[in-house]
C-alpha cells in the first residue's frame, strides 16, 4: 500500500454545503521541530481552511504529532520518501477550497500571509497568485548561486512565455483550484513550480504577484533546492512551453485573453 489517507472527518465537514476558503497543502518530510507551528497557524487563519498534510516518509516523531490533531487536518501518509511535488499530486484531489496553496513545513514562509495571497482569487479577481520574496530586492542571507539561479528563471520565464514575474521559484503559489485541477501535474520533486508557472501561463492566466516576507533557512537546517536543481527546472519550463491545457475553465473570476504560443 502507497499510503494511508485519514480524511473522512474531512470529506464529513466539507461535504455539507460549507463553502471553505482554502485547502493548505502542507508537504512534511521530518519536520518535528515546526510542523506542530505551521499547522496550529495555518488553523488559526481569520479564514475557512482545510488542511492537508503530507507525512512523506518521515522517520522522526512528525507523524505522532500529525496524529494528535484527529479530524481537524486532512493526514496522507507515506511509508517512504516519494518528493515534494509527488506530495502535492497527491492532496491536490482531496483539495475542497476555493483555493490552493503550498506551505512548507520549515515556516520559512509565515502562514500569516496566506490571507492576503488567496483574497485576490476569493474575490474573482485573479485565478493564479504567486507570493514573490523579491520586491524589496534578495534577502541578504540568500546564497549568491541561488539568487543567480533566482535571476535566471525569471528571465526563462519572460523569454519563453513572456510574461515578466519576478519570483518564479516562491513557494507561495495560490491558485483558484478547479484551475490547478485541470493541470493534470506530472511532478514528483521540486518541478512542481516550475510545472505550475508554465501551465498557468500556457492556460492564458495571468500571474499576479503579492509581496511576502522570507525567512531562509539553511542548508545545514533543512532540505533546501540546491543551484543544480537548476537545469531541471529550466527544463520543465521548456518542457510545457507547448503544453496544452484542458478545455475546461474555472467556473469563475477573469481570464486573460492573451496567448501564448
Amino acid at each position: 500500500m502507497i499510503q494511508e489517507i485519514h480524511d473522512e472527518a474531512a470529506t464529513r465537514r466539507y461535504s455539507n454545503g460549507i463553502v471553505t476558503d482554502v485547502s493548505i497543502i502542507i508537504p512534511a518530510l521530518n519536520e518535528e521541530a515546526t510542523i506542530q507551528a505551521v499547522v496550529d497557524r495555518c488553523l488559526g487563519l481569520p479564514l475557512s481552511v482545510q488542511v492537508i498534510v503530507v507525512n512523506d516518509g518521515s522517520e522522526d516523531n512528525t507523524l505522532n504529532i500529525l496524529e494528535s490533531y484527529g479530524d481537524r487536518i486532512t493526514l496522507i501518509t507515506n511509508p517512504k520518501p516519494l518528493g515534494k511535488g509527488h506530495a502535492i499530486v497527491q492532496a491536490l484531489p482531496l483539495a475542497l477550497g476555493t483555493a490552493t496553496i503550498v506551505q512548507d513545513a520549515d515556516l520559512e514562509y509565515s502562514p500569516e500571509q496566506i490571507p492576503s495571497l488567496i483574497q485576490p482569487i476569493l474575490d474573482g479577481k485573479a485565478h493564479v497568485v504567486f507570493g514573490t520574496r523579491f520586491a524589496n530586492g534578495f534577502s541578504k542571507d540568500m546564497a549568491l548561486p541561488n539568487k543567480i539561479v533566482n535571476v535566471m528563471l525569471a528571465w526563462s520565464v519572460r523569454i519563453l512565455f513572456a510574461e515578466k514575474i519576478s519570483d518564479e521559484a516562491t513557494c507561495y503559489k495560490a491558485f483558484r483550484t478547479s484551475l490547478l485541477k485541470t493541470f493534470d501535474l506530472q511532478c514528483t520533486r521540486f518541478e512542481f513550480c516550475p510545472e505550475v508557472t508554465a501551465k498557468a501561463l500556457r492556460a492564458n492566466q495571468k500571474i499576479h504577484e503579492v509581496p511576502v516576507d522570507y525567512v531562509p533557512r539553511s542548508k545545514e537546517a533543512g532540505k533546501k533546492i540546491r543551484w543544480y536543481d537548476a537545469p531541471e527546472a529550466f527544463w520543465t519550463l521548456l518542457r510545457y512551453r507547448f503544453w496544452r491545457p484542458n478545455i475546461t475553465q474555472p467556473e469563475s473570476g477573469p481570464q486573460d485573453s492573451a496567448t501564448h504560443d
